[in-house]
């Protein structure tokens, strides 16, 4: 499970199996996970993260988007 950022306790990251699904980011916090698209920034799941929580979260993953893709892409080895 590659780390890609961690920021204010949040873990962003992904699987190293999931290729067959579109570029994705997991953030984990304490007991709390959501998992975002990355190619246009949208929640897919969420287990326990506040509505403050979530924006906030979304706001770095569109902040840092070309980074994550960057780093799923090199990971997975996608040419851009």
């Amino acid at each position: 499970m590659p780390t890609v950022l961690r920021w204010k306790g949040f873990r962003f990251y992904f699987y190293s199996h999931e290729t067959s699904e579109p570029p994705h980011i997991h953030v984990d916090k304490e007991n709390k996970s959501a998992k975002f698209w990355l190619n246009q920034p949208a929640l897919a799941r969420n287990i326990g993260y506040s509505v403050k929580e979530l924006g906030q979260i979304q706001n770095i993953i569109e902040e840092k988007q070309d980074l994550i893709l960057e780093k799923w892409n090199g990971y997975f080895g996608i040419s851009s």
